[in-house]
């Protein structure tokens, strides 16, 4: 049997009963890894729980080059240390990885987005996941903030590939078990897989920031900026009590709009535009321009990942958005947010809490099972 600290910690005279000799520290330990998890402030100190399970070699994560920043709030947030990997490329640019710790019996998450330099990105990714399972890790999970190639979901004309459906396929075949992203830009990339996806959302993030930073949220209104949004949209404008306001918008093709039209009232209003990503924030300029003319007082863009590739930039500084608002799930955000007054884009929503609680419950979960 692999020794860890939770078999190490129990004595088998008989299968799954403790001796009667062992000390009340040890049933305590044991009786608090299956309760469910309970967030304490910095000054309470660690919870126990989370303290048997995090220092123990059960659970590793590891980073790519995506976003190791994210990763390591993540680690910081669990208390322990990232894993210890090096992603290298050869002359011809061919991706080499090395994990250079054991993780045989451990439940490994790896953070990788899909951002920046997508395919070197999801290459580490794949070569991590594989490199994991043929050094025997017990369970891979892969943590992606960002899908890749989530907007190639169907084949829209012919000859078109279904990307996602790649990708998706490409990460089962590597030896994921399961994964972690955040805001799929369609919830049916999840049927795309064979294995269990968690699509969390950064919706409470999202609450939290317009409760206390928009002074007039209950008199707002909540705005989609496409028909495929509209369930996001609709769920935070139930939670305000407010109304909410659908952008209905046909597109030529990607990143360019042929026409739109506002359905629902902004007069006089707050604007509040939520949306999965923004990427050349043609669709934020062009909405900021549509609620101007419709009469909204002020405009707010909020987005879980900010892309803000090719011209996005002098966009926003040009757009009659009165705010931007994204996550950190993309590290190539700072960089765009030096380029703007802090008046006008913010990067204040940190997805560590989600992304920390949702692995500290699966990793609990995975424990309970190795022992029991």
């Amino acid at each position: 049997m692999l020794q860890t600290p939770y078999n190490q910690a129990i004595n088998y005279k008989s299968r799954n009963y403790l001796t009667h000799n062992q000390s009340i520290n040890q049933r305590n330990s044991l009786s608090i890894a299956f309760l469910p998890i309970k967030r304490t402030s910095s000054n309470e100190g660690t919870n126990p729980q989370k303290r048997t399970a995090m220092e123990s070699s059960f659970m590793k994560i590891f980073s790519g080059n995506s976003n190791p920043d994210l990763a390591q709030g993540i680690a910081n947030s669990l208390n322990i240390q990232l894993g210890k990997v090096e992603a290298k490329k050869f002359s011809n640019g061919e991706t080499s990885i090395e994990i250079q710790e054991s993780v045989r019996g451990s439940h490994v998450f790896i953070v990788q987005g899909g951002n920046g330099a997508v395919n070197d990105n999801l290459m580490e990714l794949l070569a991590m996941i594989n490199a994991c399972k043929i050094a025997s890790a017990s369970r891979i999970t892969a943590v992606i903030p960002i899908f890749p190639y989530a907007r190639q979901d169907n084949a829209d004309q012919t000859g078109s590939p279904i990307s996602a459906k790649l990708i998706a396929n490409m990460l089962r075949v590597a030896g994921t078990d399961h994964i972690i992203t955040m805001d799929l830009h369609t919830p049916q990339i999840e049927g795309f897989f064979d294995i269990p996806v968690d699509n969390l959302s950064a919706e409470p993030l999202i609450l939290e920031w317009i409760k206390e930073y928009i002074p007039e949220w209950r008199t707002a209104v909540v705005v989609s900026p496409d028909a495929g949004g509209t369930k996001r949209v609709t769920s935070i404008a139930q939670s305000l009590n407010v109304e909410f306001v659908l952008v209905y918008k046909e597109k030529q093709k990607a990143n360019g709009i042929s026409s739109m039209i506002l359905i629902g009232d902004v007069k006089e209003k707050v604007a509040i535009l939520v949306d999965d990503m923004s990427d050349t924030c043609g669709t934020i300029c062009a909405d900021a321009g549509k609620f101007k003319e419709a009469g909204a007082k002020k405009i707010y863009a909020v987005v879980t990942h900010g892309i803000f590739s090719g011209t996005a930039i002098s966009k926003i500084k040009e757009a009659l958005v009165d705010t931007v608002v994204a996550t950190n799930a993309i590290i190539l955000f700072r960089k765009a947010y030096t380029f703007v007054s802090r008046k006008r884009l913010k990067s204040i929503l940190s997805l560590e809490r989600i992304l920390e609680e949702n692995l500290s419950q699966m990793c609990v979960y995975s424990i309970r099972n190795y022992l029991f």
